[in-house]
């Protein structure tokens, strides 16, 4: 799989957990480099869920400290397809 194919699955899935969270967003108009909790009208509690999803799905530890970074869907992106040691 290329490197673009995967970062493609991986957007896919992010989209599809925000979904499962926020099924009423538009997620057509997501914008990559503005936070999910000002476009799609998250509060703290539907972050979390979310950060809950992406750890399951991925089957990835993410600490508190490392929330802030999963916060676009860039950030994700950057996260989820960086080298894990």
């Amino acid at each position: 799989m290329s490197n673009t194919e995967a970062l493609n699955n991986t957007r896919n899935l992010v989209l599809r957990l925000l979904n499962d969270i926020a099924p009423e967003a538009d997620l057509t108009s997501l914008r990559p480099d503005l936070s999910f909790r000002d476009q799609l009208d998250l509060d703290s509690m539907d972050f979390l869920n979310f950060v809950v999803a992406l750890h399951k799905e991925f089957q990835i530890e993410i600490p508190e400290s490392d929330y802030p970074q999963y916060m676009t869907l860039n950030g994700c992106l950057a996260q989820l397809s960086a080298p894990r040691s």
